[in-house]
């Protein structure tokens, strides 16, 4: 057993001074520190927790880990590795992969990957395509957290532009479980596009209210990824107001980076410190912070603080690649997150703009609510003892300490932060101490929703 003693338990509810026992990979009694129970059992482990913040391990729902077919940027080990330094004890996958994971053979090949080197729990989303609309219907048993239907381009060749067959997956999925849409509107997006202008907001305006409308005819669960703009916030509050059954995610890069950075306006000192993960060119912001959708406007970044009720989540969308793919003529979108997630939280609260109950809400209880995962998300009798431990007084800069993701370089380099995490739980089992990752490849599970 392991009794996790005098730490600060956070949780929707608040902040709670108390004791964790933890017995097997569960979580067996929370008690006050003055009950002295460690001095009641017989072969127990004492963490001492005084002067620390206790989370639920984190949950984070939209990641790539670039298997199969992307292994020089990311892998199962490298990407979970990433999150249990990041705090976060549970990851969802994402399809676009090479081969894509849309059938029973490619999600076979990638749960064998998952459960051969994963160091934390894991979820791998299905994705849709423009004909595959049938399988979860005719295969019962093929078990994955969710459906992801690229409405809109990314990285990778997953793409349902179509309404007939977005219409058809929305009426056929099964009504347990959710659809994750990339919403962007992809006529918007080549219209644009020919006219010199990447991604504009009424892409995303335009496919995320078609989104809502499939939800809303089809009393289909549905789940909007990466909330970037002010009209999206307005679309998603409206949708709910009139019961439609629709979740959404906010990323940590829409809350802290602005479209200033990758116009090169405020990277001078960025890029210097970048510097030191370079491969020799010069990085080009453009390329560096280039993601799908694409930063915003700063008043777009106060809207999204301003409506953090409307976010059932905060997901990173870990996208990796390497500084020499982000130095090429054609840079893929997406930046790393999952190291960064957490800290970057921590100092937004120390600063006010959240709550440290926010955090628990929006990373560990919103995305086990929103995707239906049993036992996990809370500090509960019960529950699996997923428990990230967290010194909030220490003071550090990004980039200066060892970086987990084999990409090997993060957007945030040089920032400083506030908040670091010291320790980590995997179902009752060390998984990260002392700035590495003690868990064995495979210790993760399979998420079953």
């Amino acid at each position: 057993m392991i009794l996790i003693h005098n730490g600060l338990l956070v949780s929707t509810d608040g902040l709670q001074r108390a004791d964790v026992l933890i017995d097997g990979e569960r979580i067996s009694a929370i008690v006050d520190p003055q009950a002295t129970i460690a001095s009641q059992l017989t072969d127990v482990q004492v963490v001492d927790a005084t002067d620390l913040l206790v989370f639920p391990g984190l949950i984070d729902v939209h990641t790539h880990m670039r298997q199969p077919g992307g292994e020089q940027k990311e892998d199962f080990y490298t990407g979970t590795g990433a999150a249990l330094a990041g705090g976060v004890t549970s990851i969802f996958a994402m399809p676009n992969t090479s081969p894509a994971i849309t059938s029973r053979d490619t999600l076979g090949v990638a749960l064998d990957l998952a459960q051969q080197n994963a160091v934390c729990d894991y979820g791998i989303f299905l994705g849709a395509t423009n004909i595959n609309m049938r399988l979860k219907a005719d295969n019962p048993d093929l078990l994955e957290c969710g459906l992801k239907m690229y409405m809109g381009s990314s990285t990778g060749d997953l793409l349902v532009e179509d309404f007939g067959a977005q219409y058809e997956h929305f009426q056929l999925y099964p009504r347990d479980r959710v659809i994750a849409v990339h919403a962007e509107h992809e006529p918007a997006v080549r219209y644009f596009s020919l006219h010199g202008e990447r991604r504009p907001h009424i892409a995303a305006e335009v496919e995320v209210a078609r989104a809502v409308a499939l939800a809303e005819r089809c009393n289909r669960r549905v789940h909007v990824c990466h909330v970037s703009s002010r009209r999206e916030v307005e679309i998603i509050r409206d949708a709910r107001a009139r019961g439609v059954p629709v979740t959404c995610e906010y990323a940590p890069h829409y809350l802290f980076l602005t479209t200033d950075f990758e116009h090169g306006c405020v990277t001078e000192e960025r890029t210097r410190e970048l510097a030191e993960f370079a491969p020799g060119d010069a990085l080009d912001p453009l390329a560096l912070y280039q993601m799908n959708p694409p930063l915003r406007e700063e008043r777009d970044i106060d809207t999204l603080w301003a409506n953090l009720d409307v976010a059932d989540c905060i997901a990173t969308d870990h996208a990796p690649h390497t500084l020499e793919e982000k130095n090429s003529a054609k840079p893929p979108s997406g930046v790393p997150g999952l190291e960064t997630m957490l800290p970057l939280l921590l100092t937004a609260a120390h600063a006010g703009r959240l709550s440290l109950s926010d955090i628990a809400r929006l990373c560990c209880e919103g995305p086990a609510r929103t995707f239906n995962i049993p036992a996990k998300g809370r500090i509960a009798v019960g529950f699996d003892a997923d428990i990230t431990l967290v010194d909030p007084r220490e003071q550090w800069t990004i980039g200066e300490r060892p970086i987990f993701s084999k990409c090997g370089w993060t957007p945030f380099a040089g920032w400083h932060v506030r908040g670091a995490v010291k320790q980590v739980f995997l179902r009752g089992r060390p998984a990260f101490v002392g700035g590495k990752v003690v868990a064995n490849h495979g210790a993760g599970k399979r998420i079953s929703n």
